[in-house]
C-alpha cells in the first residue's frame, strides 16, 4: 500500500513520530508495514530489473532492465521524481537473483522522493531474494605448491571468500578456530624507556624466523595496542624487521603505545606467504596483484570470490543543504565488500585532523577519512529507510551514517559476518551543530560482527547523536560491545548531542569475547558535568554472558553494563545481566536524591530484583522478523 500523504519534515515532528512508534511497540505491536486508509492510497509508478534483463528493454515486468543504475538514471533523466511530477511512490522491483556490483552504486539528491512520496528499490520476490554482490570469481588458478594455488586479480584485496564463507588471511600463529581471534603473541621491550613507542615493538627471542621475508612480503601486524588496554585494534603494515634484535618496525603509528606498566600488547603477524600453511588461508601479493590460496579440496570444486568494492550503496546528498531524502531499500540482500590495507581508530593526538574544532579531543574518537565507509554509506540525508535487508560478509561496517543525517531507519534486517560495526552513526563535532538525530533501529539481528576489526566493535555504535531508538533487537558474538553510545568526557552538556536516546527490548549474548574493560551495553562521555539531566533511557534488556578469551590481560573486567567516564544521564529499568567476570554494572549506582546521576529500577545487580517485571517474550527480534534466526536458534 502506498501513501499520498506528505511526511513530517521538522525535527520536532520527527521526534513526535518516534515517541508514537515507541508507544505502539511497547504495546506489543508487530511493527507492520506502512499502512493508510483507502483514501490515502495511490498507484505507484513501477519498473522492473532482472539479472537476465537488458538496459535496452522497457523496464516492464516482461521486459526488465538489467541494472539498478539504469533504473536510477531513467528516473533522474525523465524527471519522474521531481516535485511537480511525483504523485505517488516510484517503485523499482528487483527480481530474484545475483546482481554483480563492479562499481559502487551512488544515489544523491537527484534521486530523492518528493512531495511526500518515496523512491523505493525492493526485492520483488521476497526479502533477500535480490542480491547485490560486491565481488567476482577469481579464475585462472595455477598450482603453486603444497596444495596452494595462485591467480591474478585486478587489484589488491583485503578479504576473500570461499563458497560464501570468509577465508582467513595467512597468519602466525595460526588461528585457534574460525570464530575466535586468538591465539596471540605478546610484545616486549628491551628497556623501560622504550615503553611509549608506537611504531615498533619487540618479540620474544625465537619468534622472528630468519627464513621469513616480512620486509618485502606485504606482511602486517594485527595488534591490540596499549598493553592491558584491550580497547582498539590496529592493523599496520610492517616496514622492516631485525631478527638479531627481535625488533619489528611499522609503517604507521598505532593508536596506543605497545606497552604499559602492566603488560605488552597482544598481536599476531599476517599476510605473508611464509604463514600460508593451513587450509582456508590466503595471502595477497600487492605488487604482483596475485592471490595465493589453500582451498578446502580441489580448487576446481570451490568458488573463490574477491571483493570489487568497499561500498555497495552510497547514499549521499551533495551537501547538508542538498540532502538525499525519501529513499527506501526494501528486502535487498547486500553481500561481499572489501576491507582496508591498514587500520587505526582515530587520530593519535588532539587536533591531528588538521582542522580547528571546539573540541579537538574528538579527533581521537572518530574514524579517519580513509576509513569512512560501509557496505551502505549514508551522509547528507533525510528519511532514508533500509527494511528487510540482509547484509553479510562485509569488509568493514555494514551501515555507516556519517555526519549530517536525519531520520535513518534500519528495521527488520539481518546483519551477519560483518567486518566492523553492524550500524555506526557518527554525528559532527560537539558544539558545532546538532546534525544527526531521529534514527530508528528496530527489529534487527546482529550476528558475528567485528570479524576484521574487533577493537571497539559494536552491533550499534552511536557517536554524538541523539533522539534515536534501538529496540527489539538481538546481538550475538562480538569481541567487544553490543550497543555503545559515545561522545567525550571533555564535552559540556550544551555541546553534547547524545541526548534523548531510547534502548529497549534488547538481548545480547557472547559479548566481550576478545577485549578487556568491556560492557555489553557501554557509554562514554555522555554527561560530564552537573546537573545531570536524565534523558537517555534503557529498559527491558537481557544480557546473557560477557566472558573474554584467556589471553586477554586484565581479563577480570567484563561487565554487563559499563558506564565509563561521564556515564550519567540514564534511567535503567528492568535489566538482567548473566555471567560476567567483574561487576554486572560498572558506574554510579547510588545517586543522591538532590543530584541524580543515573536512576536504576529493578536491575539484578541490586537487591530486590523482580523477574516478573521482565517481559522476556518481547525481548529480541519480533515474531515478524523476516529471516531465519542465525545458527538455527529459536527466538
Amino acid at each position: 500500500m502506498f501513501r499520498s500523504t506528505r511526511r513530517l519534515s521538522t525535527p520536532q515532528s520527527r521526534l513526535t513520530l518516534l515517541a508514537m512508534s515507541a508507544l505502539l511497540l511497547t504495546g506489543g505491536a508487530t511493527f507492520p508495514a506502512d499502512s493508510a486508509t483507502a483514501a490515502d492510497e495511490c498507484k505507484p509508478k513501477e519498473f522492473f530489473v532482472a539479472p537476465d534483463g537488458s538496459d535496452r528493454n522497457k523496464g516492464t515486468k516482461d521486459s526488465a532492465w538489467r541494472t539498478v543504475e539504469h533504473a536510477r538514471d531513467h528516473i533522474r533523466d525523465a524527471g519522474l521524481n521531481k516535485k511537480s511530477a511525483m504523485r505517488c511512490d516510484i517503485v523499482v522491483n528487483l527480481r530474484a537473483g545475483d546482481y554483480p556490483v563492479a562499481k559502487t552504486i551512488d544515489f544523491d539528491d537527484r534521486d530523492s522522493g518528493s512531495g511526500g512520496h518515496e523512491v523505493v528499490y525492493r526485492s520483488y520476490d521476497g526479502p533477500g531474494k535480490a542480491r547485490l554482490q560486491g565481488a567476482k570469481p577469481v579464475t585462472g588458478w595455477q598450482e603453486y605448491k603444497d596444495g596452494i594455488y595462485q591467480a591474478k586479480v585486478d587489484k589488491p584485496v583485503y578479504t576473500l571468500f570461499e563458497d560464501g564463507q570468509r577465508a582467513t588471511v595467512a597468519r602466525y600463529p595460526n588461528r585457534k578456530t574460525e570464530t575466535e581471534w586468538a591465539p596471540y603473541l605478546i610484545s616486549t621491550i628491551p628497556e623501560p624507556e622504550k615503553e611509549a613507542v608506537r611504531r615498533w615493538f619487540w618479540t620474544d627471542p625465537g619468534v622472528l624466523k630468519t627464513e621469513w621475508d616480512l620486509d618485502h612480503d606485504d606482511a602486517s601486524v594485527e595488534i591490540w595496542s596499549g598493553g592491558s588496554w584491550n580497547w582498539f585494534t590496529d592493523k599496520v603494515p610492517i616496514k622492516d624487521v631485525d631478527e638479531a634484535k627481535n625488533q619489528v618496525s611499522l609503517k604507521y603509528p598505532t593508536r596506543y603505545a605497545m606497552m604499559n606498566s602492566r603488560s605488552g600488547s597482544r598481536y599476531y603477524f599476517e599476510n605473508s606467504i611464509d604463514f600460508l600453511d593451513e587450509i582456508g588461508e590466503w595471502y595477497m601479493d600487492d605488487e604482483e596483484n596475485t592471490v595465493y590460496y589453500k582451498p578446502h579440496g580441489d580448487i576446481k570444486d570451490v568458488k573463490v570470490l574477491a571483493p570489487t568494492v568497499k561500498t555497495i550503496l552510497n547514499v549521499a546528498g551533495a551537501s547538508a543543504d542538498r540532502r538525499v531524502e525519501n529513499l527506501t531499500f526494501d528486502g535487498l540482500a547486500l553481500q561481499y565488500t572489501d576491507s582496508m590495507e591498514w587500520y587505526r581508530s582515530g587520530w593519535v593526538e588532539d587536533g591531528d585532523s588538521g582542522n580547528v574544532h571546539k573540541y579537538p579531543e574528538y579527533d581521537r574518537q572518530i574514524e579517519m577519512p580513509r576509513n569512512r565507509f560501509g557496505a551502505v554509506t549514508v551522509t547528507n540525508s533525510r528519511d532514508i529507510t533500509l527494511k528487510g535487508t540482509h547484509i553479510s560478509d562485509t569488509g568493514y561496517h555494514a551501515v555507516y551514517a556519517l555526519f549530517a543525517n536525519e531520520g535513518l531507519t534500519v528495521r527488520d534486517s539481518l546483519l551477519e559476518h560483518i567486518g566492523g560495526d553492524g550500524i555506526k552513526v557518527e554525528g559532527g563535532y560537539p558544539g558545532e551543530g546538532d546534525i544527526s538525530y531521529g534514527h530508528r533501529f528496530i527489529n534487527n539481528y546482529f550476528y558475528h560482527y567485528g570479524e576484521l576489526v574487533p577493537g571497539d566493535a559494536a552491533g550499534v555504535e552511536l557517536m554524538n547523536t541523539g533522539h534515536n531508538e534501538v529496540s527489539y533487537s538481538q546481538f550475538k558474538h562480538s569481541a567487544r560491545y553490543g550497543v555503545s553510545l559515545e561522545v567525550r568526557p571533555e564535552v559540556k552538556i550544551e555541546d553534547n548531542y547524545a541526548r534523548g536516546n531510547t534502548f529497549k527490548y534488547l538481548r545480547m549474548d557472547e559479548m566481550g569475547l576478545d577485549s578487556s574493560e568491556v560492557g555489553a551495553f557501554y557509554t562514554y562521555g555522555i554527561s560530564n558535568f552537573e546537573p545531570h539531566k536524565i534523558d537517555n533511557h534503557a529498559e527491558q534488556i537481557l544480557i546473557g554472558d560477557v566472558i573474554n578469551d584467556p589471553s586477554v590481560p586484565d581479563r577480570d573486567s567484563t561487565r554487563g553494563v559499563h558506564m565509563d567516564n561521564g556515564g550519567c544521564s540514564f534511567s535503567f529499568k528492568n535489566i538482567e545481566v548473566g555471567e560476567v567476570l567483574d561487576d554486572k554494572y560498572q558506574g554510579p549506582q547510588d545517586p543522591s536524591p538532590e543530584e541524580p546521576c543515573n536512576t536504576i529500577e529493578n536491575a539484578n545487580w541490586k537487591d530486590g530484583f523482580d523477574t516478573s517485571k521482565m517481559e522476556y517474550d518481547k525481548i529480541g527480534v519480533l515474531d515478524s522478523f523476516p529471516y531465519p534466526v542465525p545458527g538455527g536458534e529459536t527466538r
